[in-house]
């Protein structure tokens, strides 16, 4: 059975597809799922690790049904921001363990597969959904993750075309994605391309597959090549609107803006997106006094003005309309608005979004379930062939900045395996130059960069910067140097001819010839893994 799991940073969803009605639905974990009535069955992306050393932890609902959510340096949230980023701060030590967020989020991921093999469901294939920017480092880290946990084979496929599949939508060229979590904001302008009869086996979307490559047959939706057109971001999550309403309790009321009342201030606002008005009981363990919380909606608006939300959020969109506009965009253009996360549920955000398009183009019925249930598409049979989301170049000397720079190789979007490969001159840079390096690295397109840190026991990110984003891939001790050179290299002669090529299981590989003597020193060796 497949199942596809939309990994997030406040909660996570898991779906299947069920034979009877031939229809997907979202799985009920029993240890893990919230069973909140009206809503569908969500995990927690939280944990508590009862034991580093052993790998012993509890995740989901359970962690809040326990208490254990309280215990601050036992109790993780959010660690999903953390996974492949630069971490500024420390994640404290535990059982003699060193824990790190990739350690956090394989020991969650297992459980959640561990759950939903006890509901009983065998998982033989897995669909994740990842971010539509993500680097090869998560999802590298996610394909090594299921690879320890034995599932042999695993699909990929981004965000954005998810939900326009679990939305129904597929059938739109030019869709806005509003993902509004628990964590950041993200606004994608996406084109669904239809690939023309004789580019039919090109691509169909951003998906990655390990293991069993067997996958084939026929789906009545099928993805398109999807291409994010525009794209901005912020720093700013429900977990802030859930601190703005504790901050403003404990100052009109008096209290302490601890764990208990952010927990209960978020209750508050997910109740206001149902209902006009919301109560809740907060109780002092100290003194055993309790207090009544209350908020209505339009208390609620005024609060979200105050702290700024909605200036925020109409940079956030001219930015984005921008660069729309730059392409020939404009918003009548756009053929619906799809509204994921939970933050956009809230219905000031919803009369926001109504003041830039039409309500009859905006759909936020499925906010949860979109995007795991529009992935399980991929294990509808679908045949399809992968191709790189982003470019890969080579580090080198700009002399005109004075600083290293990028030239890009392999563009984003190149199928793979290569048929073809590129080809890359070197010479020496200095008299007697032993040997040439060679920094191969990740790069992005100009984007903003994500500063992930610690104030106390919370976890913070925000945006810095505006120039494109790498990840270097071989930056280390020992994999630099291609070549020695005997005799060694002298300025102003070609001396290796460098061929890179990507096989069919995301391998960069490269040939080099030293031109000098006409010899073969490295053929089709493995440099770096694309995954």
């Amino acid at each position: 059975m497949a199942i596809a799991i939309d990994f997030g940073t406040s909660n996570t969803v898991v779906a299947r597809w069920n034979p009877l009605d031939d229809r997907p639905e979202t799985v009920v974990l029993p240890q893990l799922s919230r069973r909140d009535p009206g809503n569908p069955p969500l995990v927690p992306s939280l944990i508590h690790v009862e034991d580093a050393a052993s790998g012993q932890v509890l995740c989901g609902q359970l962690v809040r049904d326990r208490g254990l959510d309280r215990v601050a340096q036992r109790f993780f949230s959010q660690f999903k921001r953390g996974i492949g980023s630069p971490i500024q701060g420390y994640l404290p030590e535990l059982d003699g363990c060193a824990v790190s967020f990739e350690q956090l989020g394989e020991w969650f991921l297992r459980e959640v597969l561990g759950d939903v093999q006890q509901v009983p469901l065998p998982v033989d294939s897995l669909v994740l959904t990842v971010p539509v920017d993500s680097f090869e480092a998560y999802r590298g880290w996610l394909g090594q993750v299921c690879d320890r946990l034995g599932v042999e084979r695993v699909q990929m496929i981004d965000e954005p075309t998810a939900a326009a599949l679990g939305y129904g939508m597929a059938d739109q060229d030019l869709l806005l994605v509003v993902d509004f979590g628990g964590g950041t904001l993200d606004l994608s302008l996406v084109k669904l391309e239809t690939p023309r009869p004789e580019t039919a086996s090109r691509p169909l979307g951003f998906i990655l597959k390990w293991g069993d490559k067997s996958f084939a047959g026929d789906s009545g939706q099928r993805p398109r090549l999807a291409r994010v057109l525009a794209k901005v971001g912020l720093t700013l999550g429900g977990s802030d609107l859930d601190t703005w309403v504790a901050e403003h309790l404990a100052t009109t009321l008096g209290l302490s803006a601890d764990r208990v009342l952010t927990r209960l201030s978020e209750r508050l606002k997910i109740a206001l997106s149902s209902q006009p008005a919301a109560t809740e009981v907060y109780f002092d363990a100290e003194t055993f006094d309790s207090r009544e919380l209350q908020l209505d909606r339009e208390q609620f608006a005024d609060l979200l003005r105050q702290r700024g939300l909605f200036g925020q959020l109409d940079g956030a969109m001219a930015a984005l309309l921008q660069q729309a506009r730059r392409q020939g965009i404009t918003p009548e253009d756009i053929g619906a608005v799809l509204m994921v996360g939970g933050t956009c549920l809230i219905p000031a955000i919803q009369d926001w979004m109504v003041g830039y398009f039409p309500r009859e183009k905006v759909r936020c019925d499925r906010p949860f379930e979109a995007i795991a249930q529009g992935a399980l598409q991929l294990a509808r049979g679908l045949e399809l062939q992968d191709f790189l989301y982003h470019s890969y170049g080579v580090r080198y000397w700009n002399h005109r900045e004075q600083r290293h720079d990028w030239h890009p190789l392999i563009q984003a979007g190149q199928a793979y395996p290569m048929s073809q490969p590129v080809e890359l001159v070197l010479g020496a840079s200095v008299t007697n130059q032993p040997s040439i390096e060679l920094i191969l690295g990740e790069l992005s397109g100009e984007s903003q960069q994500t500063e992930i840190f610690f104030d106390g026991d919370r976890l913070i990110s925000r945006q810095t910067g505006g120039r494109q984003t790498v990840q270097p891939l071989n930056d280390r001790e020992g994999a630099r140097a291609i070549a020695r050179l005997d005799p060694p290299g002298e300025p102003g002669l070609d001396r290796l001819r460098v061929q890179f090529r990507v096989d069919g299981d995301r391998r960069l590989r490269i040939t080099v010839d030293d031109l000098l003597g006409d010899v073969t020193l490295l053929e089709n060796a493995v440099v770096a893994e694309l995954r």
